[in-house]
């Protein structure tokens, strides 16, 4: 059995075929730069190709990625009847969904009516849903997996902002929090790893990439998390600010002259990371610039772990202790110096961090604390294409 899964953006559509007889990848591919001048990257256990080709529209790069998957050197399936159903991530499902779900027209219209939440986001989702449907046959089940469905379990308490609650009912303005999916996948592999049900730990998922958040986790339930409305809130991010103080909005907005969209550019396209440094907003390239003395990208560092080790503590305060602190995505998994900076001090809380061990691990699942320490540290690679897949089978019955 084979399900095609989907990620699409605005300008882009990411793929992944994979058997659930194994859970294998077959072929994964990006097809980019759609509307502008289209590229298609295409890659199996045969090799990979990279080639541009007009994209117009999101129809198109559908189009060309069934091309991609049943003709040619690289093709893996001889007909799209082979695929058993199509997984997509939605990126907001506000309230109104808590788990996945069969993709109806009801659905879509609900999903279009969440754009304000997410304009970036849900429109392109839709539409790629859209186009998808007109390559497929109807009898090919589609299954929507949303980014905020794992966080629906949150407690009043956590999730409304403390303005009036008039705005909540109008306009359902509560703390929503992202990478689900992902908070979803490595905290149940965590559990797997240390041998115990989800049901009895308490867990900490650190998701750190270009954009990042962290989860506070009970008994698998999410009980907090730091991205709030949109993926703005909480940690500094690659170019994103993070929580800030609400009245340096309007400050900035007066002193620089900036309309909304000047104050939303400044704070999602030109902050965090990129903004302190002044130089970039990859973490690779601040920790080299770092190493050769440059001091705003040493305190991006700084800044990040100090933000980490106050979520960690925080959150474990929450829910009353913790059993485990996991690091997962880009900077998660890789950078051992973003994982040593949140740990340390945190001896009180029983964590035994090993330094040593931690200096060697990038991308592979490993228990980066001591055999003594009574909160394991652990880094695990997350996998949101294998959640959407298993998903997408449970949902579709097959």
């Amino acid at each position: 059995m084979r399900i095609l899964v989907i990620n699409a953006g605005s300008s882009s559509l990411k793929y992944q075929l994979i058997d659930m007889r194994d859970e294998s990848v077959i072929a994964k591919g990006l097809c980019e730069r759609i509307g502008i001048d289209g590229n298609i990257v295409h890659k199996t256990d045969k090799g990979s190709a990279e080639y541009k080709v007009d994209l117009p529209t999101h129809n198109q790069a559908f189009q060309e990625l069934v091309k991609a998957l049943s003709t040619g050197d690289l093709a893996v399936i001889s007909s799209m009847s082979e695929i058993a159903a199509v997984g997509h991530r939605i990126v907001q499902g506000g309230d109104n969904f808590s788990a996945s779900a069969l993709i109806t027209e009801d659905m879509l219209t609900t999903v279009e009516a969440l754009s304000d939440l997410a304009p970036l986001h849900n429109p392109a989702n839709v539409m790629a849903i859209r186009a998808c449907m007109q390559v497929f046959s109807k009898d090919v089940p589609q299954v929507a997996v949303f980014d905020t469905a794992f966080h629906q379990t949150m407690p009043e308490k956590a999730y409304i902002y403390p303005i009036p609650y008039e705005m909540y009912e109008k306009y359902r303005i509560r703390r929503y929090g992202f990478h689900g999916t992902s908070h979803r996948y490595v905290s149940a592999r965590a559990a797997e790893i240390l041998g115990k049900p989800i049901s009895q730990l308490k867990m900490i998922t650190c998701h750190l990439g270009n954009g990042s958040s962290i989860s506070a986790i009970d008994g698998g339930k999410s009980v907090d998390t730091t991205m709030g409305l949109t993926p703005l809130e909480g940690l500094a991010m690659g170019t994103r600010c993070g929580s800030i103080d609400p009245s340096i909005v309007t400050f900035l907005m007066e002193k620089e002259n900036l309309d909304i969209k000047g104050i939303n550019d400044l704070m999602n396209k030109k902050s965090g990371y990129l903004g302190i440094s002044g130089l970039t907003s990859d973490m690779r390239d601040l920790g080299a610039a770092s190493a050769k003395g440059n001091a705003r990208a040493a305190l991006v560092m700084e800044i990040l772990c100090y933000q980490l080790r106050k979520y960690i503590g925080g959150f474990a305060a929450a829910m009353g202790g913790v059993d485990a602190v996991i690091f997962t995505g880009g900077i998660g998994e890789n950078d051992h110096d973003a994982r040593q900076g949140a740990c340390i001090n945190l001896e009180f809380m029983g964590i035994e961090f090993n330094s040593e061990l931690n200096k060697t691990i990038r991308g592979v699942e490993t228990e980066i604390s001591k055999p003594g320490s009574r909160v394991k540290v652990l880094v695990v690679p997350t996998n949101e294409e294998l959640v959407i897949a298993r998903d997408t089978k449970e949902v579709a019955g097959l």
